[in-house]
């Protein structure tokens, strides 16, 4: 694409997940970085060596002054639906880290906003843009595993988060079920093209303490069980800093009546994935690892608000996530 075609973008928060998301959809070749905004001047100026063009400005504010086609934000997870919000109703489409929100009712506003401004809202659910995964959607849909009946998700996090907001819980809304376990939610309910939940509870403990739904302490272990419609039953457990021996666990397992499938990380990387076709003892590569998918979520996007994309009814799938999350928080 000429420079002129390029989508004028606009990075709200150039952290290490900014940058990446950044670099991604640089190397996409559908965008030009306009404008970057951060309050920390090393966050800033290791954006500026990617988009050395892009023009530092102040804040949100400074970003919706520029005549931007789109925002992506990558800022603490409290600052996400009412940032979303407002660039949405300045008529700009977002692309915002997870979580959208951190309750039900803040994403279901960032959806609506998104729908009365009619303007693209993505979210970064990368784990859905493995090639393991989408292999495993594939099967799901054309029914080649029978009825699902059971699921099993794992994502265990050896190091955990670096940041102090993580363990704040007015500003992140949770701890390792917000953080981790929306990808795993998410993977579920979007494999299975998001049949209701009947019903949920959730088990979450911080320092091998059980914390209930009212305490401050944000957990750093969770185990969830999710019954969904037709009676699939959906195990989750995931963590922060748990002695797993390697740097991550992080799997999804689907079985039905007449086979299953595995997404696993492999090694104990967060980027290597294999996936597996089960039937009975013999197993059928699906996918081998590949490098280039956690940009899939952000590429997807800039390619739709490219061809001209306004809202998107599939954005409603977002507060059926957070829905679940809510639910296994208690709320």
């Amino acid at each position: 694409m000429t420079a002129a075609e390029k989508l004028r973008i606009g990075f709200l928060g150039t952290g290490r997940i900014g940058t990446m998301r950044m670099q991604s959809l640089l190397d996409s070749g559908l965008i030009g970085a306009a404008a970057i905004a951060d309050p920390s001047p090393q966050m800033l100026d290791a954006a500026r060596e990617l988009a050395p063009g892009a023009k530092v400005v102040d804040g949100l504010e400074g970003l919706l002054a520029e005549n931007l086609d789109g925002v992506v934000i990558a800022t603490p997870s409290a600052l996400h639906a009412a940032q979303s919000i407002q660039a949405l109703e300045a008529g700009t489409a977002v692309f915002c880290q997870k979580p959208l929100g951190r309750t039900e009712a803040e994403v279901a506003a960032v959806v609506e906003a998104s729908r009365r401004a009619d303007r693209l809202l993505g979210v970064d659910l990368s784990y859905r843009h493995t090639a393991g995964m989408v292999a495993i959607r594939d099967l799901l849909r054309r029914g080649s595993l029978g009825k699902v009946f059971g699921i099993d998700l794992v994502f265990h996090n050896a190091y955990g988060p670096d940041k102090p907001w993580f363990f704040d819980k007015a500003l992140s809304g949770g701890g390792c079920v917000m953080d981790l376990g929306v990808h795993l939610v998410d993977l579920a309910l979007w494999g299975l093209d998001f049949p209701k939940i009947v019903s949920a509870t959730g088990n979450l403990f911080s320092k091998g303490q059980p914390i209930g739904p009212h305490n401050d302490v944000v957990e750093d272990y969770a185990s969830a069980t999710l019954t969904l419609g037709g009676g699939t039953v959906l195990r989750l457990a995931c963590s922060w800093h748990l002695n797993v021996g390697r740097d991550a666990i992080i799997e999804a397992d689907f079985y039905g009546t007449l086979g299953g499938a595995s997404l696993k990380n492999q090694n104990g990387s967060f980027f290597d994935f294999g996936a597996w076709h089960h039937t009975g003892t013999s197993s059928q590569v699906l996918a081998e690892p590949e490098r280039d998918w956690p940009g899939g979520a952000i590429i997807d996007w800039a390619g739709k608000l490219s061809s001209g994309a306004r809202f998107d009814p599939e954005a409603e799938h977002f507060t059926a996530v957070s829905a679940a999350l809510d639910q296994i928080y208690g709320r």
